[in-house]
């Protein structure tokens, strides 16, 4: 089954371009035509290069990797949100801090005071210990840090891929992800540079519905490879997957699994045990009388008349 098809690509306006004159000459060969003073692009080019994508991003987290979704206009923010909560990645919708991957080390400490600021009950000030005022101004910056920092507060190192809507204005996100060799995956609209991505995709990168389908659509892919990252782990019996390691909440939902699968084991060890015991009295029981026929052959029809309990495996037999 296509990942997308041609006619959802077409309802979500995917193939609409920028105007002629808002062009960038190196997406010449994405765009199928010109109506209206505006481009149209190739959606044939763009089915293949959403599979390559959305190969890439599978594969990427299925062998332990984490996709950050970046996508700070107004048309992004809440795909960007929804899409990356879903499966549980860090993501970016207000404001790219700079250094955020090239000086994560600083981002990782504003992390940690985020989390301690979470710890303080604002709302009990004597048990706070603080003043009124000092509760407000850790409260602001409580606030301050959520919004900038929210979406990724479970990030323990850089991602192995990006996931950018716009590149235009994500210049940053694309310069630092390109700097430390980290995949760019990206909606290319015709004002792009398709150099600055190692996976492309042709598209709109300013209509909702656009942004809303392709981004669903990497997300798919990333659902996908954590089914495949669980049954890879599962096989492996506990071993630790290569990358960074599972989520806080897919982590907490195998260990849920796996404790309930060895409290089930133990009673079903017994059940079986003490049905291999059972079947063993009565066949040290029948063995003798079984020994007779067996050695002489035309004797088959004595143990009917002699023994009568024998009867019964004879007639199963």
């Amino acid at each position: 089954m296509a990942v997308v098809t041609m006619r959802e690509l077409l309802e979500s306006g995917v193939h609409f371009g920028h105007q002629t004159r808002r062009w960038n000459p190196k997406m010449k060969r994405f765009i199928f035509t010109e109506r209206n003073g505006i481009y149209i692009i190739d959606l044939l080019q763009s089915l293949s290069y959403i599979d390559r994508a959305y190969e890439f991003v599978k594969e990427t987290v299925a062998h332990g990797g984490t996709v950050m979704f970046v996508g700070t206009k107004k048309q992004a923010q809440q795909a960007i949100a929804e899409q990356a909560g879903r499966v549980g990645m860090p993501y970016v919708n207000q404001r790219w801090l700079g250094g955020m991957l090239t000086n994560f080390s600083t981002v990782h400490k504003r992390l940690q005071r985020l989390k301690e600021l979470e710890q303080i009950d604002f709302e009990d000030v004597a048990a706070s210990g603080l003043t009124k005022k000092e509760l407000l101004v850790l409260s602001r910056e409580k606030a301050k840090l959520e919004k900038t920092l929210g979406g990724i507060r479970d990030m323990q190192k850089v991602p192995s891929a990006v996931w950018i809507v716009d590149t235009k204005k994500e210049q940053i996100a694309v310069g630092e992800a390109r700097k430390l060799n980290i995949p760019v995956v990206a909606i290319l609209d015709t004002n792009c540079d398709p150099d600055e991505v190692d996976y492309k995709i042709p598209g709109n990168d300013d209509a909702i519905r656009s942004v809303t389908l392709l981004t669903r659509v990497i997300a798919d892919a990333v659902a996908e490879g954590l089914i495949a990252r669980s049954g890879a782990a599962g096989a492996k019996e506990g071993d630790k997957p290569a990358g960074e390691p599972l989520p806080e909440w897919e982590r907490e939902l195998l260990e849920g699994a796996e404790a309930k699968a060895a409290e089930v084991a133990p009673t079903a060890e017994a059940v079986s045990a003490a049905d291999a015991a059972d079947p063993q009295a009565p066949a040290a029981d029948v063995e003798p009388a079984a020994e007779t026929p067996a050695a002489e052959t035309p004797a088959a029809e004595t143990p009917d008349a002699e023994t009568p309990a024998a009867e019964t495996p004879a007639d199963q037999a």
